[in-house]
């Protein structure tokens, strides 16, 4: 097998041209071997000499097939990485563009030889473009090399970067959607990923913001999943599925309007709320894989941090024990648990029997909580101006000057 080994006397592109050749021809005798491998390194040594890299690469992976099946990874990676660097050489981004594109169909031609090889290499390709959006067709052909290969724990690393690459990348709502959709499904399968796999399934279905109706039933099955990931989810309690477009539309699908009822339910509703849908759809929550105790649990947790948010301050114990449907003695249990699972900060006195709240979570966050929130900041800022005018008035009569004039000074 040949060996390739790097010199100071030979040019690194005409010492990988000899390698290719030698590689293409070692079935070969000697009388046909040499003077094939000699015009071969000759025509790679007239495309360098007269710049023609596009038609230089294109030489050089002629016989890629050939290198793959049988260059050690060693060899395979100097020559492809040696290959890769001419795109940087190219006279064009056209150029550039094409000559990584034809580089790429060599790599991914045969995604279950040397995959993980084949994605390092890659990389490397990608870090050769300057053009934004012909790293992204490179890094998007990498996602699926590692689908194919089965090496996806090797891209999961770049995912954490992908809302950064994306900006760069410049790319339309619809390639951002085939991204958020592959990285929500590798990370799906990858363990201890759950919580990135759904951000990046939110992600995906709020790429489809202002499409048509069509369009939007693309995104079905992955609303449906979203939504079952949620209620599954034994520590998320708020999210932002309920208005999304891609969501909503499922509460006009005959088949899936339960979903979003249940989702409403956790959202907005109370205990005794999914109760009632239970008794109607318990077929349905055990197809999904929902598990009623487990709900009821997160429900519970759900439906004090609804008290919570829409309460004045305090909540009495019997108000809690009636809506979580416990016994009075369990009521201080679920309190201490919703504050453990950081669902509200709040101090309880059990001589008064009530819980005093000084924060709650909100279990989702649109429209008409921008609107409470409003309304407290417009209360705040009117409490910040009453004192204000309480202190200069103070001022104005330790002064003994008039209070217009001293507002004035």
């Amino acid at each position: 097998m040949t060996t390739l080994v790097e010199t100071s006397e030979e040019e690194p592109t005409l010492a990988v041209a000899r390698a290719i050749a030698e590689i293409a021809w070692s079935q070969g005798g000697a009388d046909i071997a040499e003077p094939a491998v000699a015009q071969f390194c000759d025509e790679a040594e007239s495309y360098l000499i007269g710049g023609r890299y596009s038609d230089l690469a294109n030489l050089l992976l002629t016989s890629a097939d050939l290198v793959l099946a049988n260059a050690s990874e060693k060899d395979m990676e100097c020559i492809f990485t040696v290959i890769c660097n001419l795109v940087s050489k190219a006279q064009s981004p056209d150029e550039a563009l094409a000559m990584a594109d034809q580089i790429a169909n060599k790599l991914t031609a045969h995604p279950i030889e040397k995959p993980a090889l084949c994605l390092k290499i890659l990389f490397h390709l990608y870090n050769m473009l300057g053009n934004p959006y012909g790293r992204f067709l490179i890094f998007k052909r990498a996602v699926k090399l590692a689908i194919a290969g089965k090496v996806t724990d090797l891209i999961v690393p770049s995912f954490k970067r992908l809302d950064a690459f994306l900006r760069e990348w410049h790319i339309g709502e619809s390639d951002k959607r085939d991204l958020y959709l592959s990285a929500t499904n590798i990370l799906k399968d990858q363990k201890g990923s759950s919580k990135e796999s759904y951000s990046f399934l939110v992600k995906y279905l709020a790429t489809f913001a202002g499409e048509d109706a069509l369009t939007l039933s693309e995104a079905k099955e992955e609303a449906v999943r979203a939504v079952i990931e949620f209620v599954k989810s034994p520590d998320m309690f708020q999210c932002d599925l309920l208005d999304m477009p891609a969501v909503q539309q499922l509460s006009k699908d005959a088949k899936y309007a339960p979903v979003y009822r249940l989702l409403d339910i956790f959202l907005t509703g109370r205990l005794d709320g999914y109760m009632e849908f239970h008794s109607a759809n318990a077929a349905l929550l055990k197809n999904y894989g929902l598990v009623h105790e487990e709900c009821i649990t997160k429900m519970r947790l759900m439906s004090l941090a609804g008290l919570a948010s829409k309460g004045s301050g305090e909540i009495s114990y019997s108000v809690v024990r009636d809506t979580l449907k416990v016994a009075d003695d369990e009521v201080e249990y679920w309190i201490v648990r919703a504050i453990g699972s950081k669902l509200l900060e709040a101090k309880m006195d059990q001589l008064r029997q009530v819980v005093v709240i000084s924060r709650c979570i909100e279990r989702v966050f649109g429209l008409a909580q921008w609107r409470d929130l409003l309304g407290k900041l417009t209360v705040w800022k009117e409490n910040v101006n009453n004192v204000s005018r309480i202190i200069a008035n103070a001022k104005a009569s330790q002064s003994g000057l008039p209070q217009g004039l001293a507002a004035t000074i």
